[in-house]
């Protein structure tokens, strides 16, 4: 257990210099919906609790390449490092890395046992509702975007960390999408709800910004 708190503190040192978005606070987060999507799930919640802590530590990276690092596979690297100096048998450091190596949305690497599934439905969790709205809020600051995309500009033709990145944006190419991408059965259940909210929230802004009344 010394070596879970160990890791712990090193995992958070890391994120001194996050943003918002992707601050410690989510990795609290999706270590909670771990936990609790997990022991539904019957997963090893030993690897569980490792990879939530590790799983973004590398977003800072992605975050200042302007997406050009795919914080999963570079966080798979740190992670093992982190992993084996603490002397984290080989058997479990492969389990842990191969969850976060596979947690991304846009990533092409599958999530493939329990416990690697259980933390990209955790991940994606995040993403919607309440909660993810104020992060989407949030990482369209910190890319300098605008609050709304202008109603002369095609949203298809936009690009990721531009003007034009908003959160309705994120909520178009890749929010919307979450609920059909979750792959455990509590998953699929509690994003049921976090998309009817966070649907609900999109069209009314939507309304409002057009001047709807």
């Amino acid at each position: 257990m010394n070596s879970f708190k160990e890791i712990k503190s090193e995992a958070k040192s890391l994120f001194d210099k996050a943003k918002g978005s992707h601050d410690w606070s989510h990795t609290e987060r999706v270590y909670d919906l771990c936990m609790h999507i997990g022991k539904k799930e019957g997963a090893d919640l030993g690897i569980l609790k490792l990879a939530a802590l590790l799983h973004d530590v590398a977003r800072r990276q992605q975050d200042e390449s302007n997406g050009k690092i795919d914080h999963a596979k570079e966080g798979a690297r740190l992670a093992e490092e982190v992993l084996r100096k603490h002397k984290i048998p080989l058997e479990k450091v492969e389990k842990i890395i191969h969850c976060i190596a596979t947690h991304r949305f846009r990533g092409n690497a599958i999530p493939e046992s329990k416990e690697a599934k259980v933390l990209f439905d955790a991940d994606k969790l995040d993403s919607i509702g309440a909660v993810g709205i104020g992060r989407s809020f949030l990482f369209a600051g910190e890319t300098g975007a605008k609050m709304h995309n202008s109603k002369n500009i095609d949203i298809n033709k936009t690009k990721p960390y531009s003007k034009e990145d908003t959160a309705y944006r994120e909520f178009v190419f890749k929010l919307s999408k979450i609920k059909d991408r979750m792959l455990t059965p509590e998953g699929k259940r509690l994003a049921g709800d976090r998309h009817y909210f966070m649907e609900k929230f999109f069209k009314r802004l939507d309304k409002e910004v057009a001047g709807d009344l």
